[in-house]
C-alpha cells in the first residue's frame, strides 16, 4: 500500500469511491433500484474483479488464460459449499473460496506456465472444461441440476471485493514484482538473462489472478439463488477475455471501462444470446481493425489527469517567463 499512499491521487480515489458507495447504497436502501438494476450493479462489480484480474495474467504477464471461468467456478462451489454444507460464515467463505482458486491455480500454474502462446490458451481451456465436466458428474453439489445457494451478497460486500481487487492489483503492478511482470511481457528472453525468474513471477500472477477469480465466484455463486456447470462454460472466459481485450491489454483503467460497458450491453441483450455473441463478435472485429491496443491501449486514466495538469504547468511557466 505504500506505493498506493505516495501517489497524489490516493486520497481523492478513496474520496470518490467513498461517493460512489454511498450514492449507491442510499438507492438501494431507498428502494429508488428495481432487482433488475440492483442485480446489474452487483454484475458489473463482479465483471470489474473478473477483468482486472485476468488484466493481471494477461495485460501486465502476457500470459494467454482463456480458462478464467473454471476459477470463477472454483471459487463459487467451494465458497457456497462453506455456506450452504458447512454453515460457514459469508466473509470466511469467500476468502476460502478465494484461496482453493489460488490454489487450484499453483497447480495448474506450475506445469503449463512453462508452455506458450497458443499452447498455454489450449491448456487453461483444458483446464476450465475439465472443472466444468467434473461438477457436472458430482453429485454432492448438484450435478448437472445445479446447487442451490442463499443469496448472502449485499452491495458493501460486492464493492468492498471489487475495490480490494483493484488496489491490490494496482499496487502489485505499481510494486518491483509487477515491473519484473511487465518485463516478462515485453520481452521474456531479455527479462531472463537480466537475472528476473520468469517462471516464478507468471505462476505468482497467475496465482493473485486465479485468487481474485475465486473472489468474484463467491461473489457471483450467492448473488444468486442457484448456479450451474453451464455458467462456467467456454463462453463465460470468453466474455471476460472481451473485457481485457477491448479496454486495451495493459489498462487496468480500460478494463474496468470494458467491463462496464459490455456488462450493461450484455445485460440487455439477455433474452437474445445469440444476438449478444454476433455483437461481441462484432467489437472484437471492428477493435482489431481500428484500434488494436483496445480503448486504452496500455495507458491509464490518471495519465491523461497529469498530462493536462502538465500542461497547465507549462502554460503558467511560459506566462511567468512571458512577462519576465
Amino acid at each position: 500500500m505504500a506505493i498506493i499512499k505516495r501517489s497524489k491521487g490516493f486520497w481523492l480515489s478513496i474520496m470518490l469511491s467513498l461517493a460512489v458507495f454511498l450514492t449507491f447504497q442510499l438507492l438501494i436502501n431507498s428502494e429508488y433500484l428495481n432487482p433488475f438494476y440492483e442485480n446489474t450493479l452487483f454484475l458489473i462489480a463482479i465483471n470489474i474483479i473478473l477483468a482486472v484480474s485476468l488484466h493481471l495474467i494477461i495485460g501486465i504477464t502476457g500470459q494467454f488464460s482463456i480458462g478464467h471461468a473454471g476459477f470463477l467456478a472454483v471459487g463459487a462451489y467451494a465458497s457456497a459449499i462453506m455456506t450452504m454444507k458447512f454453515q460457514l460464515p459469508f466473509g470466511l467463505a469467500l476468502l476460502g473460496g478465494g484461496i482453493i482458486a489460488g490454489l487450484a491455480g499453483l497447480i495448474i500454474g506450475i506445469p503449463t506456465l512453462r508452455l506458450k502462446g497458443d499452447y498455454l490458451a489450449i491448456a487453461t481451456l483444458g483446464f476450465g472444461e475439465i472443472v466444468r465436466i467434473s461438477l457436472l458428474n458430482i453429485n454432492y453439489v448438484g450435478g448437472a441440476s445445479g446447487m442451490q445457494v442463499s443469496h448472502l451478497a449485499t452491495w458493501p460486500w460486492v464493492f468492498g471485493g471489487m475495490l480490494f481487487t483493484i488496489l491490490a492489483i494496482a499496487n502489485f503492478t505499481n510494486s518491483t514484482h509487477g515491473r519484473a511482470c511487465l518485463s516478462i511481457r515485453e520481452n521474456e528472453i531479455a527479462a531472463d538473462a537480466m537475472g528476473i525468474n520468469t517462471t516464478y513471477y507468471k505462476v505468482v500472477a497467475f496465482v493473485i489472478g486465479s485468487f481474485f477469480a475465486g473472489i468474484a465466484g463467491g461473489l457471483y455463486a450467492h448473488n444468486f439463488y442457484i448456479i450451474q456447470p453451464t455458467n462456467f462454460g467456454f463462453l463465460k472466459s470468453f466474455d471476460i477475455l472481451i473485457f481485457v481485450v477491448l479496454g486495451g491489454l495493459g489498462s487496468l483503467s480500460g478494463s474496468v471501462i470494458a467491463a462496464i460497458l459490455l456488462t450493461i450491453v450484455s445485460t440487455y441483450l439477455q433474452d437474445y444470446p445469440e444476438t449478444r455473441m454476433i455483437i461481441y463478435s462484432l467489437v472484437l472485429i471492428v477493435t482489431m481493425l481500428y484500434r488494436p491496443q483496445g480503448l486504452m491501449g496500455t495507458k491509464e486514466l490518471t495519465s491523461f489527469f497529469k498530462k493536462q495538469k502538465a500542461v497547465e504547468g507549462g502554460t503558467g511557466n511560459g506566462s511567468k517567463h512571458t512577462v519576465a
